[in-house]
């Protein structure tokens, strides 16, 4: 697969904490943008690969943009762990003869609509069973026990969580898209902010939000006569480790060593460069504390040395490595991580808003704390 096959469009709807448009709408433009994007006519698609989470299906989807047969379709599980999953889903089929054009999309109306963990009605998930009775009822109170640990066994603080915050913010201030672009962040706000589940403040934790985003896949070799620059998908990998248990990793030896760590190494073991040779990152990032773990997880630095790795503006734009920018998760959008995708692909188009000069290699990552997927692309 390295190399194999490109992104060659993406699109994407505005961002908001409220849209007007259902959910299908939103994918449908997002899709025909991205398609719009490539060059390529609704038509010629054959593909699609989705979140298990999406509330719209590739059926009414191929419909409503007009596709023609369809000889692939994926859905893949466990949210934000799926984002990069799905073009990987999509460069496996292209790169085997199965499809020739690929759709991957996100759409969500999660800033307009209700939390899921606020339904008391539907039977508790297995792994739930052993969280929620316990007080730890939503996402932000799982990875809040994560990242306390986190703080006591290797003496990360807060100031390292707001480093990620600021970088993140730093980047959307810079995003006319951006759901945070006018609004900057102090150290004074967010030490000040309120709770949001110890030692997780407001800004911790990601945005939430209405929105779509999609992109198109296609060979490497159709890649070069589409409209736009390629974006070579270079290593992709998932990742569920031993004895997994979703956010909190209660069953693992080492609850801090989490689905990255698999994904990593199959990820680095396929690719022609290591970490030190990624020039911009797109780390997934609901909560702040997840970037130093994955820091670690795909082998940026040490055991424990994440939170270190954030000081003297490591992330920002210009320092060791430029993180989410587009604002990521926590300042732009959070549609599941595929923000992410769609900003990596702009940066090795040399089109981002807040640009790294000469950027030709991007990791892409998808939810760590849950089964996760990772992308490698290259201009």
């Amino acid at each position: 697969m390295k190399d194999a096959t490109a992104i060659a469009g993406i699109g994407q709807t505005p961002f908001a904490k409220r849209l007007p448009e259902s959910e299908k709408t939103l994918a449908c433009r997002a899709i025909l943008a991205a398609l719009d994007d490539a060059g390529i006519a609704p038509s010629e698609v054959d593909a699609f690969a989705s979140y298990t989470m999406e509330e719209t299906d590739e059926v009414e989807v191929a419909k409503a943009i007009g596709a023609g047969d369809v000889t692939f379709f994926s859905k893949v599980g466990y949210g934000g762990g799926g984002s990069c999953a799905t073009v990987a889903h999509l460069a496996a089929a292209i790169a085997t003869g199965q499809a020739s054009v690929g759709v991957a999309w996100r759409s969500r109306k999660r800033g307009s609509g209700p939390r899921p963990w606020t339904n008391t009605r539907a039977q508790l998930p297995t792994p739930a069973q052993w969280t929620r009775p316990y007080g730890l009822l939503r996402p932000a109170d799982e990875i809040g026990l994560l990242a306390r640990r986190y703080m006591h066994e290797y003496g990360a603080t807060r100031d390292h969580f707001f480093n990620v915050a600021l970088a993140c913010r730093n980047r959307a201030n810079q995003n006319p898209a951006a759901i945070m672009y006018d609004r900057p962040l102090t150290r004074e706000m967010y030490m000040t902010a309120r709770w949001i589940s110890e030692p997780l403040c407001l800004f911790d934790n990601c945005l939430e939000t209405d929105g779509a985003l999609a992109c198109v896949v296609v060979s490497a070799e159709r890649a070069r006569d589409c409209r736009q620059r390629p974006v070579y998908v270079h290593s992709a990998a998932q990742g569920l480790p031993a004895q997994h248990h979703g956010m909190v990793n209660y069953w693992n030896d080492d609850p801090l060593t989490g689905p990255s760590w698999t994904a990593a190494r199959r990820l680095w073991k396929t690719a022609d460069f290591g970490p030190q040779d990624v020039d911009v990152a797109q780390i997934y990032d609901a909560f702040t504390p997840l970037i130093p773990l994955s820091l670690e997880g795909y082998g940026f630095c040490g055991r424990g040395e994440g939170a270190a790795f954030t000081e003297g503006g490591a992330l920002e734009i210009g320092g060791r490595l430029p993180l989410n920018t587009g604002g990521g998760g926590l300042s732009e959008a959070y549609v599941h991580g595929f923000n992410l995708i769609t900003e990596g692909v702009r940066q090795l188009r040399g089109t981002g808003t807040a640009q790294v000069p000469g950027a030709t290699t991007c990791l892409v990552t998808a939810g760590e704390g849950v089964p996760t997927s990772a992308l490698l692309m290259r201009s």
